[in-house]
């Protein structure tokens, strides 16, 4: 009985495992790159290129239809029609400007002039019907000289091949002023013989001090010079251009190939000579070509729209544009501080645009790039030795000072907690630690009191979010490396983002001088925040998405919230941020703060939600067409999201090995892992209607769960959806759901003056409150004395200071300390002019408040007038004696910030006629970077009860600023109006 019972079971076994789908790996139905479209972000505001180039490679051969604009950043833009020329190195959907280095342009005339000042130039007209993009090749046909132009390129070299109507005028322009300024005496062009050229150039844009060298030989002989019997090369003045003619009587195809580093010529000429050496332009090109099938190879889908396969193949490129290495063949490569240094250890990257790719592309490298991952860690790591800090955003061996955060230090981590580890650990969480511990950029007072005031720094809410979550990194690798003392710090910090979120709003808010800066509007783009508004950073908690839920008030008030996100009007007030694309609502996909919010849903058991919004920004915002993606294309970071959607899953927090399910876009799709095993996604019945999960499998067996594990992908396997076009239940239920959770070593937010003027006339009341309210706040008014328990508001009647915390089971928080102004109460104020809010200084009385301004505009003390004239009457309240008038003003031209024209200074004593006692005028403007205090003063005595301030604007910019080309205007940033 006992045998039949075995036999039963084992009959049984074999039944089931028998009905378990086998599921096959995705298959391509024709080569990869053929479904990549390289103009995908040429257009709108993708800032992308569509060269030639290989994945992470050095060399970015392109051609150039702008120099300058900041839709030019790539050198390109779908929508000219003119071609300068062809250089060397290009940046991929940034928003600042960059490189366009080398350029070479055929021609049929010797001509220096681009043709940009609308005189004769070497520029040419072209046509999209004569232009083709691939992956590591490009053509187009130049009407003007009739010229057919090829490129294509290896990983650090590179090869042009022009086809010229006949055998005579065969011109090569090289242009070393091309778009970049040149540092002084820093350009060389050196003839070594008949056919090759090298040199350098070395300049200043975004990176401002850029070095690059060249080799270049070309496939025929240079022609003779008249009267001349050597063959030559000729120059312009400044030798920063030069041209070549060529011979060719047979009018063969002219190939050009270029070798470049950030070393020396050398370098340049090891990098063509192994690269290229004696290959033609077709075998570079097919090999160029077969990387790149390879590279795409990496995960392939499949799918009935073509379409969808573009979006794919093309977003799959763009994450593999950047970051660019930056190390020559011999293992050399130039660091931070300049110099030359050396490893065959790891390859050396530059181009990291970590605020960006930190949220999507390098969680998606440690799935696809294991081995790159590495390298890129060796990378920071090398520029934390050579430079004293990891990069924030580094380019060309340069610290940009751009964007915030230290968002290497995420990348490190979510690494090291997927077991990628291949570099000196205990180093990585040294510097880690380092780039979390400076006096700079706001952290001195994050440190000290767990968030950044307004009045301290610029962005100041932006800044102490991402802060916050780069500190949760850093805790939980010290937790991972049995680090009890920095888990806790790192805990702690990583909470600070309780000490900016106003109970009352719900939205996270700059503090100005421990009260909340107003008058609020969410929509509005003000200094508080980072290329955004308060809609847009409001949700940034990734690390502490339960805690978040919290002080929101439950689940139903994040859910509501998020709706409100979504159907919130479509415009933005304050600033105009053209970072701020692709609206939903008020979730902008065009900037990488609002990423992750479609996915927070599935935190409070409404993944259907997640299902909507996802799909609907995977079909309305990535369209194969030029303008297809709805912002700057970032260095792979918008493109990482797509990849990661379009699959199903989002990294919603690096660092917690969990990727958040979506809605999955393709019938199935394979990730071909670096171990050798596949990763299988399936959605089954998936259609444009049906975009909701029924339910799931993982590896054939029921998943419930919204979200999945790092190690469930590493492992192999396959997670098979069922899609339909309802609604469901799965993954809703609260054990299916994914949290994040700050549970050990918890703060207690700072207290804040909810109610009290800093700067007030006779007396203030103030109301004290905290995030908190469970908590005891304390206070203490002046220095003396000890804290009293803070009951009900006091009032503040004189010049002071008062200083409060919070306490609760026998943890503090920090104490905050604000200054309370007394504004004599018989002067007043009638502005003319109104200000713009954000930039209020705090309001009607800012310019008599008694408190000055720094030379950082956003830290809320300047109060600012866009494109109009200051008109200012004060009054005294009675006539008195004065010795001193002072007016200051801020010049900060790379802001938009100039100098009135003019100052006019009148006294009255009835307040009807004026008399004019200073009539100052500023000196032309300038082209300076500059940031300058200046201050317009009469001494003249005088008694008189009015005082009237007249300062005149500028009006249109001056031609040699960025925004002149765009009819731009400018600000008067007005300080204290000081009578004595």
């Amino acid at each position: 009985m006992r045998f039949y019972k075995i036999l039963i079971f084992s009959v049984l076994v074999l039944f089931v495992s028998c009905k378990k789908e086998q599921i096959s790996v995705a298959k391509k139905d024709k080569t990869l790159i053929s479904y990549v479209n390289p103009f995908i972000g040429t257009g709108g505001h993708g800032h992308t290129y569509p060269g030639a180039t290989l994945p992470f490679g050095m060399m970015q051969l392109s051609p150039d239809t702008r120099l300058d604009g900041w839709d030019g950043c790539s050198g390109y833009h779908y929508s000219d029609d003119e071609i300068y020329g062809f250089s060397h190195t290009h940046l991929s959907g940034t928003g600042v400007s960059d490189y366009g280095d080398i350029l070479l342009m055929p021609t049929t005339k010797v001509i220096f002039n681009n043709g940009a000042d609308g005189k004769e130039g070497y520029k040419s007209k072209f046509s999209h019907d004569k232009e083709i993009a691939e992956p590591g090749f490009y053509k187009v046909h130049l009407e003007d000289t009739n010229i057919d132009v090829e490129l294509t390129v290896s990983k650090r070299s590179g090869i042009h091949k022009y086809q010229f109507p006949d055998s005579e005028n065969q011109v090569i322009i090289l242009d070393l002023e091309h778009r970049d300024e040149l540092l002084f005496h820093n350009i060389f062009i050196n003839q070594l013989d008949n056919k090759t050229i090298s040199g350098y150039r070395h300049s200043k844009a975004w990176a401002t001090n850029q070095k690059l060298f060249f080799y270049i030989e070309f496939s025929h002989s240079f022609s003779v010079k008249p009267n001349e019997s050597k063959f030559r090369i000729g120059y312009n003045n400044e030798k920063s251009k030069a041209f070549v003619q060529l011979r060719n009587p047979n009018n063969e195809p002219i190939t050009i190939k270029i070798g470049i580093s950030a070393v020396d010529e050398e370098g340049a000429k090891k990098n063509l000579k192994e690269e290229i050496g004696d290959k033609t332009f077709e075998q570079v090109k097919i090999e160029a070509q077969e990387t790149w099938e390879n590279q795409l190879e990496k995960i392939v889908i499949e799918d009935k729209s073509e379409d969808n396969k573009v979006n794919f193949y093309t977003s799959m490129y763009h994450v593999a544009l950047a970051p660019n290495l930056y190390q020559d063949v011999d293992g050399r490569y130039r660091g931070m501080d300049l110099e030359i240094h050396e490893t065959k250890d790891f390859d050396y990257y530059t181009v990291f645009s970590l605020w960006d790719t930190y949220r999507a592309a390098h969680p998606l490298y440690t799935i696809i790039e294991q081995g790159k991952t590495n390298d890129f860690i060796n990378t920071f790591l090398a520029k934390y030795d050579e430079g004293g800090i990891m990069p924030i955003w580094d380019l060309a061996a340069n610290y940009t000072g751009c964007m915030i955060g230290y968002h290497a230090v995420p990348v490190i981590a979510d690494a090291y907690l997927k077991g990628i580890r291949n570099y000196n650990v205990d180093k990585a969480f040294e510097a880690m630690k380092h780039s979390a511990t400076r006096d700079t950029l706001g952290l001195d007072s994050y440190k000290k009191l767990g968030f950044i005031p307004v009045e301290k720094e610029s962005e100041s809410v932006s800044k102490t979010l991402e802060y916050a979550y780069d500190d949760w990194t850093i805790a939980q690798m010290a937790k991972g490396l049995g680090n009890k003392e920095d888990y806790k710090i790192y805990s702690e910090r990583a909470q600070y983002y309780k000490n900016i979120f106003d109970p009352n709003s719900q939205f996270m808010r700059g503090r100005f001088r421990n009260t909340w800066f107003s008058p609020f509007d969410p929509y509005e783009v003000n200094f508080n925040y980072t290329e955004a508004n308060a809609w847009q950073y409001s949700f940034y908690v990734p690390q502490d998405i339960t805690g978040f839920t919290k002080l929101l008030g439950g689940k139903p008030q994040l859910e509501k919230q998020l709706d409100n996100l979504f159907s919130a009007k479509d415009e933005t007030s304050g600033s105009h941020q053209a970072d701020i694309t692709g609206l939903i609502g008020q979730y902008a996909h065009g900037n990488e703060p609002s990423h992750h919010m479609a996915y927070l849903y599935n935190f409070v058991n409404k993944p259907h939600k997640t299902q909507e919004k996802v799909r609907q920004i995977l079909t309305e915002l990535y369209t194969n067409s030029p303008d297809g993606i709805s912002g700057n294309e970032d260095c792979g970071q918008m493109s990482a999201w797509y990849i990661f959607s379009s699959l199903g899953f989002y990294p919603v927090t690096p660092g917690s090995n969990q990727y958040i399910i979506g809605s999955p876009l393709f019938e199935k799709a394979s990730i071909n892992l670096e171990n050798g095993k596949s990763f299988t996604v399936v959605a089954k019945h998936q259609s444009e209607e049906n975009k909701y999960i029924k339910s799931v499998t993982l590896n054939g067996e029921n998943y419930e769960y919204s979200y999945i594990n790092h190690q469930d992908i590493m492992n192999g396997g396959s997670l098979v959806f069922e899609m339909t076009n309802q609604s469901s239940t799965w993954g809703a239920k609260d054990e299916f759901i994914p949290s994040t959770e700050i549970k050990n070593h918890l703060i207690v937010p700072a207290p804040f003056i909810a109610k009290g003027d800093i700067a007030f006339k006779g007396s203030t009341e103030v109301e004290l409150k905290s995030v908190d309210e469970t908590a005891d706040i304390f206070y203490r008014i002046g220095y003396k004395g000890g804290y009293k328990k803070y009951e009900k508001p006091f009032t503040i009647d004189k010049f002071i200071n008062l200083s409060v915390y919070a306490e609760k089971n026998g943890v503090k928080s920090a104490i905050i300390t604000s200054d309370f102004y007394k504004i004599d109460p018989n002067i007043k104020i009638d502005l003319k002019t109104k200000y713009a809010n954000q930039y209020n200084a705090g309001g009607d009385n800012a310019l008599i408040d008694g408190i000055t301004g720094t030379e950082d505009f956003r830290t809320g003390t300047w109060q600012g007038y866009w494109n109009e004239d200051v008109i200012a009457t004060v009054d005294l309240g009675s006539e008195k004696e004065i010795n001193e008038i002072a007016i200051n003003f801020l010049r900060d031209q790379r802001s938009w910030i100039f100098l009135p024209t003019q100052v006019e200074i009148f006294e009255s004593k009835d307040g009807q006629s004026f008399t004019k006692i200073k009539d100052w005028k500023a000196p032309k403007p300038f082209n300076t970077d500059e940031v300058a205090l200046t201050t317009v003063s009469t001494n003249k005595k005088l008694k008189t009860r009015y005082i009237k301030v007249i300062a005149k604007k500028l009006g249109e910019l001056p031609r040699w600023h960025l925004g002149y080309p765009h009819n731009g205007r400018s600000w008067i940033f007005i300080d204290e109006i000081q009578i004595k």
